[in-house]
């Protein structure tokens, strides 16, 4: 990816959470926006991972629940600022995926699916099970940011909506600018010759082991911060967002889209955070339409929406 093509991306990204606001005509429509940006971090570390390194994890959820549960917990038991708790999941689930990620990115293929599954599944349970910590399946509240209030000292006035969504983009920009700086680091470029083969990558004195895990634990920490910032804004998390349909989503967001393209991940977020809500009108068809969508555009672009919009321009161009 060139310099330009990275500016080109960022700029992109920045002037559509600028100017959209401009267009809409509720509050609700600024509480779409920041689940957006949610889903687009989450799936951004996903880029990561599967884009860049090849590697497949149906239990990423697992981290989401993670950061989610420490802006919960931390501020009750610890005495911590929901912000600080936020930073305490990221570098708990970093810990965690290193931990878990020596044992099972030894494995390839489907093993290694069904044994990040396994993960997800885990910390699910746990959430679920450890009612007297966690709530249990009713989940628990979870304490104000408390930043819109200072900002509200210093002249700033905006709505919680208006807050998050501010946030939420702004968060999405910083991973985003991440991401894009690494593909081109002598680690992006090691993660890119592992993708392309493991073996071809160990010849040439790649340690295998080493970049497969630092993906991991990078992605890992998105999934928490996304996590962190969806619990801060709804003030109440249950153990739903560490399931396993939310591991499947995250997952279908990235190859839906594109999943060696950052913005690409991003437009398939967009789409599976927005098909829900136009697809109301369907009613009891809904989820029937939008498994159809899906259907189609993997059949008929495989490769992603963006990737293959992007070809048949160039094919057009040509």
């Amino acid at each position: 990816m060139r310099p330009s093509n990275k500016v080109v991306t960022l700029v992109i990204l920045a002037a559509i959470i600028l100017i959209a606001p401009i267009f809409f005509p509720s509050s609700y429509y600024f509480r779409v926006g920041s689940l957006i940006f949610v889903n687009g971090l989450a799936v951004t570390g996903l880029v990561i991972l599967l884009g860049y390194a090849g590697q497949i994890s149906l239990g990423h959820a697992g981290f989401v629940g993670i950061g989610a549960y420490a802006c919960a917990l931390a501020p009750v038991h610890l005495g911590l600022h929901p912000a600080l708790a936020a930073i305490l999941g990221a570098f708990l689930s970093a810990v965690i995926a290193f931990l878990v990620g020596r044992p099972i990115l030894r494995l390839k293929g489907y093993y290694l699916a069904v044994a990040s599954l396994g993960f997800g599944i885990l910390v699910s349970m746990v959430l679920s099970n450890e009612a007297q910590l966690t709530g249990g399946p009713d989940g628990m509240p979870v304490p104000e940011l408390g930043l819109r209030a200072g900002l509200k000292t210093i002249g700033i006035d905006l709505s919680n909506t208006e807050f998050w969504y501010a946030l939420s983009g702004l968060v999405l920009v910083v991973g985003a600018w991440l991401a894009l700086n690494l593909y081109d680091s002598s680690t992006g470029r090691a993660l890119r010759a592992l993708h392309g083969s493991e073996v071809a990558a160990r010849t040439v004195g790649i340690d295998v082991a080493h970049y497969k895990l630092q993906a991991f634990i990078i992605s890992a920490v998105y999934a928490s911060v996304s996590g962190s910032l969806l619990a801060l804004q709804n003030k109440f998390v249950t153990p739903d967002i560490a399931g396993f349909l939310h591991s499947i989503e995250m997952v279908t967001m990235a190859v839906l889209g594109g999943a060696g393209s950052v913005f690409g991940a991003i437009l398939g977020g967009a789409i599976l955070t927005t098909l829900p809500q136009v697809l109301t009108v369907f009613q009891e068809y809904e989820q029937l339409m939008l498994g159809l969508i899906m259907m189609l555009v993997m059949i008929f672009m495989r490769e992603g929406l963006l990737p293959a919009i992007a070809r048949r321009l160039r094919g057009r161009g040509e």
